[in-house]
Protein backbone atom coordinates (compact mmCIF):
# COMPACT_ATOMS: atom_id res chain seq x y z
CA UNK A 1 0.00 0.00 0.00
CA UNK A 2 1.49 3.44 -0.91
CA UNK A 3 1.21 5.98 1.43
CA UNK A 4 0.16 9.43 1.10
CA UNK A 5 2.56 11.69 0.61
CA UNK A 6 2.12 15.65 1.06
CA UNK A 7 0.88 17.51 -2.12
CA UNK A 8 3.60 19.76 -3.56
CA UNK A 9 2.84 23.19 -5.16
CA UNK A 10 5.61 24.42 -7.61
CA UNK A 11 6.49 27.27 -9.97
CA UNK A 12 5.64 27.06 -13.47
CA UNK A 13 7.72 29.31 -15.85
CA UNK A 14 6.33 29.51 -19.59
CA UNK A 15 6.90 32.18 -22.04
CA UNK A 16 3.44 33.01 -21.98
CA UNK A 17 2.98 33.37 -18.43
CA UNK A 18 4.39 32.65 -14.91
CA UNK A 19 1.87 30.07 -12.81
CA UNK A 20 1.62 27.52 -9.89
CA UNK A 21 0.61 23.78 -10.21
CA UNK A 22 -0.20 21.55 -7.21
CA UNK A 23 1.60 18.46 -7.53
CA UNK A 24 -1.09 15.23 -6.30
CA UNK A 25 2.34 13.21 -5.81
CA UNK A 26 6.40 14.03 -5.05
CA UNK A 27 7.96 15.65 -8.05
CA UNK A 28 10.20 12.62 -8.43
CA UNK A 29 7.74 9.85 -7.51
CA UNK A 30 5.56 11.84 -10.50
CA UNK A 31 8.64 11.73 -12.73
CA UNK A 32 9.40 7.97 -12.09
CA UNK A 33 5.75 7.68 -13.09
CA UNK A 34 6.67 9.15 -16.92
CA UNK A 35 3.17 12.01 -15.40
CA UNK A 36 5.41 14.98 -14.76
CA UNK A 37 6.09 16.29 -18.28
CA UNK A 38 2.74 16.16 -18.81
CA UNK A 39 1.44 16.82 -15.70
CA UNK A 40 3.51 20.22 -15.65
CA UNK A 41 1.98 21.09 -19.27
CA UNK A 42 5.56 21.53 -20.88
CA UNK A 43 5.35 21.70 -24.65
CA UNK A 44 6.19 18.28 -26.25
CA UNK A 45 8.67 20.16 -28.47
CA UNK A 46 12.00 18.25 -27.65
CA UNK A 47 12.11 20.00 -23.92
CA UNK A 48 13.19 18.07 -20.59
CA UNK A 49 11.95 17.38 -17.90
CA UNK A 50 14.67 16.65 -14.89
CA UNK A 51 14.98 15.90 -11.16
CA UNK A 52 18.42 17.29 -10.35
CA UNK A 53 19.06 17.67 -6.20
CA UNK A 54 15.73 17.37 -6.13
CA UNK A 55 14.68 20.56 -8.19
CA UNK A 56 12.45 20.09 -11.00
CA UNK A 57 14.48 21.60 -14.01
CA UNK A 58 13.66 21.87 -17.10
CA UNK A 59 15.39 22.57 -20.08
CA UNK A 60 14.82 23.57 -23.67
CA UNK A 61 15.19 20.81 -26.77
CA UNK A 62 18.92 20.66 -27.70
CA UNK A 63 20.29 22.56 -30.64
CA UNK A 64 21.42 20.59 -33.77
CA UNK A 65 25.06 20.50 -33.28
CA UNK A 66 24.36 18.61 -29.66
CA UNK A 67 22.29 16.22 -31.05
CA UNK A 68 24.34 15.15 -34.11
CA UNK A 69 27.27 14.53 -31.44
CA UNK A 70 24.86 12.40 -29.25
CA UNK A 71 23.78 10.31 -33.12
CA UNK A 72 27.12 9.78 -33.42
CA UNK A 73 28.24 8.51 -30.42
CA UNK A 74 25.35 6.18 -30.81
CA UNK A 75 25.77 5.14 -34.53
CA UNK A 76 29.45 4.31 -33.22
CA UNK A 77 28.28 1.89 -30.39
CA UNK A 78 25.09 0.61 -33.23
CA UNK A 79 27.96 0.11 -35.96
CA UNK A 80 30.18 -2.34 -33.63
CA UNK A 81 27.76 -4.02 -32.76
CA UNK A 82 26.70 -4.85 -36.22
CA UNK A 83 29.49 -5.81 -37.13
CA UNK A 84 30.49 -7.77 -34.70
CA UNK A 85 27.65 -9.95 -33.08
CA UNK A 86 29.94 -10.71 -29.62
CA UNK A 87 30.24 -6.63 -29.07
CA UNK A 88 27.98 -6.68 -25.98
CA UNK A 89 27.38 -3.23 -25.85
CA UNK A 90 24.34 -0.79 -26.69
CA UNK A 91 23.08 2.26 -26.40
CA UNK A 92 20.10 4.55 -25.68
CA UNK A 93 19.27 8.54 -26.67
CA UNK A 94 17.36 10.75 -24.43
CA UNK A 95 16.04 8.05 -22.29
CA UNK A 96 15.30 8.42 -18.69
CA UNK A 97 17.30 7.16 -15.36
CA UNK A 98 16.24 6.88 -12.41
CA UNK A 99 17.97 7.12 -9.50
CA UNK A 100 15.81 5.36 -6.79
CA UNK A 101 17.49 5.42 -3.38
CA UNK A 102 17.61 9.66 -3.93
CA UNK A 103 14.77 11.60 -5.91
CA UNK A 104 16.80 12.19 -8.75
CA UNK A 105 15.98 11.36 -12.45
CA UNK A 106 17.94 12.55 -14.94
CA UNK A 107 17.94 12.27 -18.78
CA UNK A 108 21.47 11.90 -19.93
CA UNK A 109 22.00 12.52 -23.73
CA UNK A 110 23.26 8.66 -24.07
CA UNK A 111 23.44 5.77 -21.83
CA UNK A 112 25.79 2.81 -22.68
CA UNK A 113 24.83 -0.56 -21.46
CA UNK A 114 25.12 -4.32 -21.86
CA UNK A 115 23.03 -5.56 -24.69
CA UNK A 116 21.11 -8.30 -23.22
CA UNK A 117 20.49 -5.60 -19.95
CA UNK A 118 18.60 -3.26 -22.28
CA UNK A 119 16.98 -5.91 -24.16
CA UNK A 120 15.37 -7.53 -20.41
CA UNK A 121 14.47 -3.26 -20.11
CA UNK A 122 12.45 -3.73 -22.80
CA UNK A 123 11.09 -6.92 -21.61
CA UNK A 124 9.96 -5.49 -18.45
CA UNK A 125 8.40 -2.44 -20.04
CA UNK A 126 10.74 -0.01 -17.68
CA UNK A 127 9.51 3.24 -18.09
CA UNK A 128 13.46 4.30 -17.39
CA UNK A 129 16.74 2.81 -16.63
CA UNK A 130 18.04 2.47 -13.73
CA UNK A 131 21.51 3.59 -12.50
CA UNK A 132 22.74 -0.07 -11.88
CA UNK A 133 22.20 -0.92 -15.73
CA UNK A 134 24.27 2.15 -16.82
CA UNK A 135 27.52 1.37 -17.89
CA UNK A 136 28.47 4.90 -19.04
CA UNK A 137 26.28 8.20 -19.22
CA UNK A 138 26.95 10.65 -22.13
CA UNK A 139 26.36 14.25 -21.80
CA UNK A 140 27.52 16.98 -24.38
CA UNK A 141 26.66 20.70 -22.51
CA UNK A 142 24.35 23.18 -24.02
CA UNK A 143 24.79 26.61 -23.06
CA UNK A 144 21.33 26.24 -20.42
CA UNK A 145 22.73 22.54 -18.93
CA UNK A 146 26.58 23.40 -19.10
CA UNK A 147 26.69 24.17 -15.22
CA UNK A 148 24.87 21.11 -13.94
CA UNK A 149 27.10 18.48 -16.79
CA UNK A 150 30.34 20.08 -15.24
CA UNK A 151 32.06 19.11 -11.59
CA UNK A 152 30.87 21.51 -9.17
CA UNK A 153 32.41 24.34 -7.65
CA UNK A 154 32.29 26.65 -4.76
CA UNK A 155 28.43 26.78 -3.68
CA UNK A 156 27.48 24.51 -6.43
CA UNK A 157 30.21 21.77 -4.55
CA UNK A 158 28.77 18.72 -4.27
CA UNK A 159 25.74 19.14 -6.70
CA UNK A 160 24.75 18.56 -10.23
CA UNK A 161 24.93 15.81 -12.50
CA UNK A 162 28.60 14.90 -12.51
CA UNK A 163 28.36 14.45 -8.64
CA UNK A 164 25.34 12.60 -8.66
CA UNK A 165 26.23 10.03 -11.40
CA UNK A 166 29.60 9.42 -8.88
CA UNK A 167 27.67 8.53 -6.05
CA UNK A 168 25.01 6.58 -8.17
CA UNK A 169 28.31 4.99 -8.86
CA UNK A 170 27.77 5.10 -12.27
CA UNK A 171 31.15 3.71 -14.14
CA UNK A 172 32.00 5.71 -16.43
CA UNK A 173 30.46 9.48 -17.16
CA UNK A 174 31.62 10.68 -20.86
CA UNK A 175 31.53 15.03 -20.59
CA UNK A 176 31.50 16.39 -24.28
CA UNK A 177 32.08 20.01 -23.37
CA UNK A 178 31.35 22.23 -26.26
CA UNK A 179 31.89 25.34 -24.75
CA UNK A 180 34.12 27.47 -27.25
CA UNK A 181 36.31 28.17 -24.39
CA UNK A 182 37.08 24.72 -23.14
CA UNK A 183 36.11 22.50 -26.19
CA UNK A 184 37.10 19.14 -24.73
CA UNK A 185 36.07 15.94 -24.05
CA UNK A 186 36.38 14.24 -21.12
CA UNK A 187 35.99 10.67 -19.76
CA UNK A 188 35.97 10.30 -15.74
CA UNK A 189 35.78 7.41 -14.25
CA UNK A 190 36.08 5.48 -10.23
CA UNK A 191 33.68 6.94 -8.96
CA UNK A 192 33.29 7.37 -5.26
CA UNK A 193 30.34 7.36 -4.23
CA UNK A 194 31.28 8.42 -0.43
CA UNK A 195 32.51 12.12 -1.84
CA UNK A 196 30.31 12.19 -5.16
CA UNK A 197 33.33 12.70 -7.60
CA UNK A 198 34.95 11.18 -10.08
CA UNK A 199 38.62 10.05 -9.06
CA UNK A 200 40.43 10.02 -12.09
CA UNK A 201 39.75 11.49 -15.81
CA UNK A 202 41.23 11.25 -19.32
CA UNK A 203 40.27 14.23 -21.74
Amino acid sequence: MKEESQKVTVAVITQQEKSRVVLPDSPSQMWVDGELHDYLHIPHDGSRVEIIDGEIVVSPAPRLMHNVICTEIASLIHGARSRDPSYRWSSVVGSGLNFIAVENGYIPDVTVLDAEVLQEALRLRQIHLITDQAEMVVEVTSPSTARQDRPSTGKQAGKGKWCGYARAEVPYYLLVDLDPAVSRIILYSIPDQASGAYLHEES
